[in-house]
């Protein structure tokens, strides 16, 4: 659609398509500093220049909004706000800045936040988790085992994912538990940006494995122990692959 039509009316699943399409641009270029903190951005230049609807410009400009990545004001229009303003738990914000230049301080940044928060987590679960839990963390240590050879790194990656997301949740803190979405984007943007080798290091499969037997033990000081050399392993690989 030309910039001419961008006032036509769109299907639902056609503006839906658009909406998104803008998104992943206009996100990355906010997060990446292609539009520097206090640039003005207006909903029908927007529509020009992606070519979209106004409409599709507006709720692009709202989803941004509540990411605190703009600020909308009367007779001034969308006005880019600094990264201390942005909310850097949103997944998408994390996502977004992951793809871009500042990827290496980025996940050292969130990989200091999972080693404050991850070990606790652990020590709480072997404490309080329930059986169904037990079981499911020795079910996702046993396939991130039977993933980790022949660079099957998107399969590691679900079972790796849901291990960490049950970690959390076990420890019954409903604020670490919030942070795994977060923890899923920061092995999803390692994964996905090669900031991973090949094949997982076995001593740090073993460790997860070391996690689930000592949850189920109910033995907190290992869980928390071994997680947290996880996390301090992660943040040694950071050194190797993202000097």
């Amino acid at each position: 659609m030309t910039s001419q039509g961008a006032g036509r009316e769109e299907t639902p699943a056609r503006e839906r398509g658009l909406h998104a399409r803008l998104l992943a641009s206009l996100g990355p270029s906010i997060t990446a500093g292609e539009y520097p903190p206090g640039t003005v951005l207006r909903t029908e230049e927007l529509a020009s220049r992606y070519e979209v609807s106004r409409t599709v410009a507006r709720e692009a400009v709202r989803v941004l909004e509540s990411m605190h990545l703009v600020e909308s004001r009367r007779r001034v229009g969308v006005t880019v706000l600094p990264p201390e303003e942005w909310d850097v738990y949103d997944p998408q914000v994390i996502t977004w800045r992951l793809a871009g230049t500042d990827r290496g301080r980025q996940l050292r940044s969130l990989t200091v936040l999972r080693s404050a928060v991850e070990p606790v987590a652990a020590r709480l679960a072997a404490e309080l988790a329930t059986p169904e839990e037990c079981a499911g963390l020795t079910e996702h240590a046993l396939g991130m085992v039977a993933t980790s050879r022949g660079q099957q790194l998107e399969n590691y990656l679900v079972h790796d994912v849901a291990f960490h997301r049950t970690v959390l949740r076990a420890s019954r803190n409903e604020m670490f538990a919030r942070l795994g979405d977060v923890v899923a984007a920061v092995l999803a943007g390692r994964t996905h940006h090669d900031v991973m080798f090949t094949d997982p290091r076995p001593e740090a499969v073993t460790l997860h494995v070391n996690v689930a037997e000592a949850v189920r033990e109910r033995d907190g000081a290992r869980a928390e122990a071994a997680m947290r050399t996880i996390t301090e392993d992660a943040m040694a690989e950071l050194d190797v692959l993202a000097p």
